[in-house]
């Protein structure tokens, strides 16, 4: 039996309509020289839809987002969003489309202000939208407002992450992606950063989390997956895979 073959699904586990998928990947394969991680990953996300994308260290999640995203040189596969080939797309090319990231590190600029990195990534959405202004955002994260003539590098390491969430989300996109969120925030600032993702997707604006709270994560999803050394070995709706008896051995919990 093939690997891919033997991919557990629960018994609920939910189809996308193609009309309504924005990202739609098949077969992904991706490499860092010699070394094979992702071997063959499906994955669909349909409008306003949250995925989980829950995984042991090392299991090839983040590798999976950049090659989403074109970060991946070595990757094969096909890959549309929002109905367009975008399989060798490069990452300038993905974001255009309405995809938002927010990396792993936050990767938000020392040496300008939070006004301006904030304003740097406004644009209204594909068909226009204009939800989130810079009003908004610095409601959503207060702190922001106390501190907008600051640096990016004179944040704490939670006001970064606000920051990065925060110039995703005035990008007006239809996908954003959430890479570790939460990591070595203090408790009172993860709990803001869920808040927050919850109302991302009460918005309609189609996610997909990776973090290593796998409770939150779940209780935040509308479906997920678990990936196992570059291959998929669980998925199906968030309950579903949180009631499965496979799971905590494939988490290591």
């Amino acid at each position: 039996m093939s690997h891919l073959n033997a991919v557990e699904t629960t018994p609920d586990d939910v189809s996308v309509a193609a009309v309504d998928l924005l990202l739609d990947a098949h077969a992904i394969h991706a490499w860092y020289g010699s070394s094979h991680v992702l071997h063959g990953i499906d994955l669909q996300i349909g409008r306003g839809e949250t995925i989980g994308l829950l995984g042991r260290n090392g299991m090839g999640k983040s590798t999976l987002i950049r090659s989403l995203l074109g970060h991946v040189a070595q990757r094969d596969g096909h890959l549309t969003l929002f109905g367009k080939d975008c399989s060798r797309a490069k990452p300038h090319e993905v974001a255009r489309l309405g995809v938002a990231y927010v990396p792993e590190g936050r990767g938000v600029f020392p040496n300008l202000t939070v006004r301006e990195n904030l304003v740097m990534a406004a644009r209204l959405g594909r068909d226009g939208r204009n939800d989130w202004s810079l009003e908004r955002v610095l409601d959503t994260f207060p702190r922001l407002q106390e501190r907008l003539s600051n640096l990016g590098a004179q944040l704490s390491g939670g006001e970064q992450q606000m920051l990065s969430i925060g110039r995703a989300l005035m990008q007006h996109p239809e996908l954003i992606i959430l890479d570790e969120a939460t990591e070595g925030l203090a408790p009172l600032i993860v709990a803001d950063i869920w808040r927050v993702i919850g109302q991302i997707r009460a918005s309609g604006i189609a996610t997909l989390i990776v973090d290593r709270d796998y409770r939150k994560v779940l209780a935040h999803s509308d479906r997920a997956i678990v990936l196992q050394k570059g291959l998929v070995v669980l998925q199906g709706s968030a309950p579903a895979v949180a009631a499965s008896t496979a799971l905590a051995g494939f988490l290591g919990v």
